[in-house]
């Protein structure tokens, strides 16, 4: 689903106190067709699950629920655990029983459900994920799934639609809530929880242990693989390196120029429109931050044949990437969820078993791997905030209150992932498996 600027003139159709542009957000304006019998097993496994759960439930119309701090932010004082305040019952277990987890996040977009502390609730959830169904009816997981579609494969032209769908959405957006540094992978702070002003420093403290990493210095021909707008390339060429940096986004690659331009930086710098299969030569260093996620299982194998060669001999490579474990891996990349439907197309966080397999057969070893996963939960809570606060600026731009409210999902669920520890961030280096030094 693309989840470009709304039309000027949208179908909209009133749903609860949300109107929804029913041409953009088709599944989310219509309730979904499911089966009685469907509807009332999903009642009552949610009901069982959420009376054993560290949460509360409330039915009934609550909207203007004063939230919470978040779970984990600077300052906060839990008072009891999270509500989950379900403003329409019947739709909510109606989608849940004929989409499961695509349901539960269209159902949160619709506002048909809400939580005085959505991430504390989204973590409780995250951190139960394998108790929420009953053993015995497991086996029935299937029915509440769907694969992947055939057209978010990314092949050279699925890779531009997909990373176009997310990255051109708005440069204007990104900004809106993104630190100055225009970073949009996880900090490294000094101190949790980040001090105030903190957060660009930390932006930076992470790009430069990936520069480190890879050994970028004056004189260093370096390929960065995802520009994104900009900021590494920078540092790296106040190293006195070479860089080229490629990028699958125009919008990116519009910004990223200006601001290298800005810097005074141009002569060091080249940003070209190019996936990363197309990038010629061999380079020094090779740094990618936070963009295997989007390669797809299917094309790892290539990725990582493409570090390789791509690199020269005694050269480094520094990645860092998001990790979830193994076999929660191979259950998503079997299925279509909410994140592939709404926000990332395409796109499958790895495991550290799927990591050293692939790198290792296209003849890369790891020599370093460093996990910061507490790191990106607060990078995200500190996205996530100033979202919210610039909700008036964001619609302004054009984007309507189910895209806000699929967004503040996105980043509380992120979030939740890595306070749960469901998820972590690493910074790993590699390097040829026959250069010296090679073992890990």
């Amino acid at each position: 689903m693309t989840v470009s600027v709304p039309p000027a003139a949208p179908s909209v159709t009133a749903l609860g106190h949300l109107p929804v542009d029913a041409e953009r957000w088709p599944d989310v304006a219509r309730l979904p067709r499911a089966s009685t019998l469907r509807t009332a097993i999903a009642r009552r496994i949610l009901a069982r699950a959420f009376a054993r759960l560290p949460l509360r439930t409330h039915h009934g119309d609550a909207r203007g629920l004063v939230p919470r701090p978040a779970t984990g932010e600077a300052g906060s004082a839990q008072v009891g655990p999270p509500t989950l305040t379900l403003h329409d019952p019947d739709a909510f277990h109606r989608r849940i029983g004929a989409d499961g987890l695509i349901g539960f996040g269209e159902s949160y977009m619709a506002d048909e459900w809400d939580s005085d502390d959505l991430v504390g609730l989204l973590t409780v959830l995250a951190t139960h994920v394998d108790d929420l169904v009953p053993a015995p009816l497991r086996m029935l997981r299937s029915a509440w799934v769907r694969r992947r579609p055939a057209h978010d494969r990314n092949t050279l032209e699925g890779a531009r639609d997909n990373i176009q769908r997310h990255y051109d959405l708005s440069n204007d957006l990104f900004a809106r809530f993104l630190d100055p540094s225009m970073s949009y992978s996880s900090a490294v702070f000094d101190t949790l929880p980040a001090a105030p002003g903190a957060f660009t420093a930390a932006q930076h403290r992470k790009i430069d242990a990936l520069l480190d990493l890879a050994g970028v210095r004056e004189g260093t021909r370096l390929l960065e693989i995802g520009t994104g707008w900009g900021e590494l390339a920078i540092r790296a060429a106040s190293r006195g390196a070479d860089v080229l940096t490629v990028t699958l986004s125009e919008e990116q690659r519009a910004l990223a120029l200006r601001r290298i331009a800005e810097a005074g930086l141009s002569h060091r710098v080249r940003v070209e429109l190019r996936d990363y299969r197309e990038a010629e030569g061999q380079y020094d260093a090779v740094v990618s931050v936070e963009m295997i996620e989007a390669v797809g299982a299917e094309y790892w194998p290539t990725y990582f044949a493409a570090l390789h060669r791509l690199l020269a001999p005694g050269g480094a490579v520094a990645l860092q990437t998001i990790t979830m474990p193994h076999e929660r891996m191979l259950h998503t990349a079997r299925t279509h969820t909410w994140i592939s439907k709404y926000v990332f197309p395409g796109g499958l966080i790895p495991s550290p078993d799927a990591l050293v397999r692939e790198s290792s057969a296209a003849g890369l070893s790891i020599t370093h791997d460093t996990g910061y996963g507490e790191h990106y939960a607060e990078t995200l809570r500190l996205w996530r905030e100033t979202f919210v606060q610039e909700s008036a600026a964001v619609g302004a731009l054009g984007f309507d209150r189910v895209f806000q409210r699929m967004w503040e999902l996105y980043l509380a669920y992120s979030e939740a992932g890595f306070r749960a520890r469901y998820l972590d961030v690493r910074q790993l280096r590699l390097v040829a498996a026959d250069a010296p030094g090679a073992s890990r």
